[in-house]
């Protein structure tokens, strides 16, 4: 049995390098299908709406637990071959797409109905009262929510040490089946992710105050 000591340390901080890899991968892909989501849910059809509407229900309503299950044990039933790394792409795309299109819509709407209606008698169509009117508008408002919500991409990551991805939390395991040492081992998890979360979470909060006062001028 070994002692946790300065290497088992450096192990577990060099995983949170794969834990910033996985978080961008799904923020980056939750962001293009997200924004995809969001604009379907505030469309015009009444087809696109629902379709949107089912996507999230089904991504908001199940755990994302069970949703990389799903894709790491159900793609080689469908004769894919999967790793852990396309697996927990793959969940973790489709659980922020949902959460960021929910976020980004109600961003949408918040848009006052004068901009829309003004839009309208440009005769603007869809496509270029979204471009050039409205979501230069939701962008501003997206920013604080939007950070905030990647703090949670972040944690949902450790969900993927489950199915083997070598991310901070599986690092951990690795670890204290070594040293059997688990205080000190997910103290030292804890605290990584806290130094990787903590800046975040303050941006958030100083870009919501940033705007409520902008908001109260």
């Amino acid at each position: 049995m070994r002692t946790f000591g300065f290497p088992e340390f450096l192990f577990i901080l060099e995983a949170a390098k794969w834990t910033l890899a996985l978080s961008a991968i799904a923020f980056v892909g939750g962001a293009i299908l997200g924004l995809i989501i969001a604009l379907m849910r505030t469309s015009e059809s009444a087809w696109a709406r629902g379709v949107s509407t089912t996507f999230i229900q089904i991504f908001q309503g199940t755990p994302l637990l069970l949703q990389l299950f799903l894709v790491f044990f159900g793609a080689p039933v469908l004769g894919l071959d999967i790793n852990p790394w396309v697996a927990a792409g793959v969940a973790l795309i489709l659980n922020s797409a949902a959460f960021l299109g929910e976020i980004w819509r109600g961003c949408i709407e918040a848009i006052p109905r004068g901009q829309w209606e003004a839009a309208e008698a440009l005769s603007l169509k869809y496509s270029a009262r979204m471009r050039d009117v409205v979501l230069p508008q939701a962008l501003k408002i997206a920013l604080a929510p939007t950070v905030g919500y990647v703090v949670q991409i972040i944690k949902g990551t450790s969900l993927a040490a489950i199915i083997g991805f070598v991310e901070v939390t599986r690092a951990g395991q690795i670890v204290n089946n070594a040293t059997f040492q688990p205080l000190v081992v997910f103290s030292v998890v804890a605290a990584i992710y806290f130094a990787i979360c903590w800046p975040l979470s303050l941006l958030a909060a100083r870009m919501e105050r940033k705007r409520a006062r902008a908001l109260a001028r």
